[in-house]
């Protein structure tokens, strides 16, 4: 763990972002600077001014310095926008919802831990200007409990894919045992037509058709019981695989709180908070600067 809490490469991360927001920060005051300054070149040309013409020079200058600052605390807020959705971005991949915590950005120990850190930071990276540049170093890996929840969110998501297709599968036998069953029905039935309009033909003829008859008749009993247990066990399969398929999407949820519950508790979520925090302190030192 580094300084802030959080690993070294996301400490290296943070660095990066300070870099860029000082940077912002210095470009900010030099233009509220060549404010002031263009007012001495271009207006304080005399050695004695009225009332007015001060109030009128102060009243451009005022405006002139909260156009500056307030685009500046506008593009300050977008950057954080974006900074904030390439972090969601990432997490959701891996199925995580991120929460912030909006109260910690008034903590002045925290801001006060992430001031003296980039103090330190500050005077370090001087040190170091004259040296090697740093080579970038492998990226981390997961933290062991982040990636075996994520583990078992994919192994109960592939376990919920099979069980879907297994419920299709019995859906269809199931329709196709129905189909059989109606088959079979209007065979008897054509059956019995064919007997009742044979009842004028020879005895012998009617025996053998009577026979032929009863023997179908049982056949398709046979038949017909078969297939009714056959599509009660179906349905019974059915409901046992929709429970399973519900015990499956539970599993599926619990594991979901779980890793998100485990990635509250890491060390990216409490960066975040501090990331935060140091920038809304910074927004309160530009308005106490306007204000003075």
């Amino acid at each position: 763990q580094a300084e802030l809490g959080v690993n070294e490469h996301h400490q290296n991360e943070v660095v990066s972002y300070m870099r860029f927001a000082r940077f912002k920060r210095g470009m900010c005051l030099k233009t509220v600077d060549s404010c002031f300054q263009d007012l001495k070149d271009s207006r304080l040309v005399e050695e004695t001014f009225t009332v007015d013409e001060v109030i009128d020079m102060l009243d451009g200058l005022q405006s002139v310095v909260h156009s500056e600052v307030e685009s500046e605390l506008i593009n300050t807020t977008y950057t954080n926008v974006l900074l904030l959705r390439q972090l969601f971005s990432q997490a959701e991949k891996w199925y995580l919802k991120l929460q912030t915590d909006v109260s910690d950005l008034e903590n002045r120990e925290l801001l006060d831990q992430v001031a003296e850190f980039e103090k330190s930071e500050y005077t370090s990276s001087n040190k170091k200007s004259t040296a090697d540049p740093i080579k970038p170093k492998l990226a981390p890996l997961n933290e062991g409990g982040s990636e075996l929840l994520n583990k078992t969110v994919a192994h109960l998501q592939e376990e919920n894919e099979k069980l879907k297709t297994r419920l299709r599968t019995i859906e269809t036998q199931a329709t196709a045992a129905l189909d059989e069953k109606s088959k079979l029905e209007k065979s008897l039935r054509d059956l019995q037509m064919i007997q009742g309009d044979q009842k004028n033909n020879a005895n012998q003829d009617i025996t053998e058709l009577e026979n032929k008859v009863a023997a179908l008749k049982s056949q398709f009993e046979k038949t017909l019981n078969d297939t009714t247990a056959n599509q009660k066990f179906l349905e019974e399969d059915l409901v046992s695989t929709k429970h399973d398929l519900l015990r499956v999407q539970d599993q599926l949820s619990t594991a979901e709180k779980e890793l998100e519950k485990k990635f509250q508790q890491t060390a990216a979520y409490r960066n975040m908070k501090e990331i935060l925090t140091k920038k809304n302190e910074q927004i309160k030192d530009l308005r106490r600067r306007l204000s003075k």
